[in-house]
């Protein structure tokens, strides 16, 4: 027999074995356990098993790039963005690689090089970025970026030697009438095939898909404890906590924790800032996104309704209570939100609090 792990089947069952220990994740005392954020927290698993095999296994040879989602409707990591159409691409920043760009109509576009190292340390730290108005464009809205270690003269994305990622984050304010771009990448002077698949290859990027799982869950369960820690709130917690995650650093991100019984809800009041995209969601303890595809669980600049004098007012609840911005709680009791402010100077935290819906039912 074999002593290749791959070869004899040794590689297959561990993994399998560590997917069943990551279970006992989502039975950590610590989080809900209501049957449907048990539920969710299972689906989660599921989410990220399906992301992690096309990081770790399929967008393995980083010779060969392509885009692929990392976060999107029914996959989806750290307060994932309902607006957002979300591309990345593994690298290595040994390398240097062309990107081909058509620029789509969409609000908001940034190309973010990171270290992404979720399934060692649970951090996704930014070593380069480019937003929309720092590239420069054709004619007809096209332009070619180098990301590299070796400054360019321009469209330079910034690669540092551990840089392994890049995401391309692109905005909606309105689906119905927005296009989102075109992306291409590719390694510049390497080889001009792919190698076949190599034993070792995908024995690491099994190990690397369950670490990879692991990393993330832990980090966002740590998380959605840090903001329970004060509920209904808002609180002003040090940015450089979320850019480690893998946040944008042109995004302000005010993160809250909510939970309510069914009689009431949660009214959050605050004037927006200046700026070229904001966007407020309703997330579940796992931090995922709710399903924005049918339910009314986030706002933007475009589709809010401010008050006189610019006041912006969002009330979550499980029904509409006919006043404010109403944002669904999908069934759930208790869970995460992200408000954020892109490209703005000013960074209001929002006052919220907690009321009986019958208090505020027109």
């Amino acid at each position: 027999m074999s002593d290749d792990p791959v070869t004899n089947g040794q590689a297959w069952r561990a993994f399998c074995n560590e997917l069943a220990d990551l279970g006992d994740l989502v039975l950590d005392p610590g989080n809900p356990a209501s049957p449907l954020d048990r539920a969710e927290g299972y689906r989660y698993l599921t989410r990220l098993l399906r992301l992690g095999l096309e990081q770790h296994v399929e967008a393995r040879d980083t010779s060969f790039p392509f885009f692929y989602q990392l976060s999107h409707t029914t996959g989806k990591i750290g307060a994932d963005n309902p607006d957002n159409v979300y591309w990345n691409a593994r690298i290595d920043g040994r390398f240097d690689y062309r990107l081909t760009v058509k620029r789509g109509t969409m609000a908001y576009l940034s190309i973010v090089a990171n270290a992404f190292r979720y399934h060692e340390d649970g951090t996704n730290k930014a070593t380069g970025a480019l937003v929309d108005s720092e590239i420069i464009w054709d004619e007809n809205g096209v332009a070619e970026i180098i990301a590299s270690t070796t400054p360019q003269p321009k469209n330079w994305l910034r690669l540092e030697p551990d840089a392994s990622m890049i995401i391309v984050r692109q905005s909606y304010l309105d689906r119905s009438s927005e296009k989102p771009g075109e992306f291409r990448i590719e390694r510049i002077d390497g080889p001009a095939t792919p190698t076949p698949l190599d034993a070792a290859a995908l024995g690491a990027g099994l190990k690397e898909t369950t670490a990879f799982i692991r990393g993330i869950v832990s980090t966002f369960i740590d998380w959605s404890k840090l903001f329970r820690e004060t509920p209904n709130q808002f609180p002003d917690i040090d940015q450089s906590m979320f850019q480690k995650g893998g946040g944008a650093k042109d995004i302000f991100y005010a993160h809250a924790y909510w939970k309510l019984a069914p009689d009431e809800a949660w009214v959050i009041e605050v004037t927006p800032p200046d700026c070229y995209y904001w966007n407020f969601q309703i997330d579940n303890w796992w931090m995922e996104s709710l399903d924005y595809r049918f339910l009314k669980v986030t706002v933007n600049q475009s589709s809010a309704h401010l008050e006189p004098g610019g006041r912006l007012i969002m009330v979550v609840a499980a029904p509409d209570p006919g006043f404010g911005n109403w944002l669904d709680t999908a069934g759930h009791e208790e869970g995460t939100a992200l408000l954020r402010w892109a490209g703005a100077t000013d960074h209001p935290l929002p006052t919220a609090k907690v009321v009986k819906l019958s208090d505020i039912r027109r």
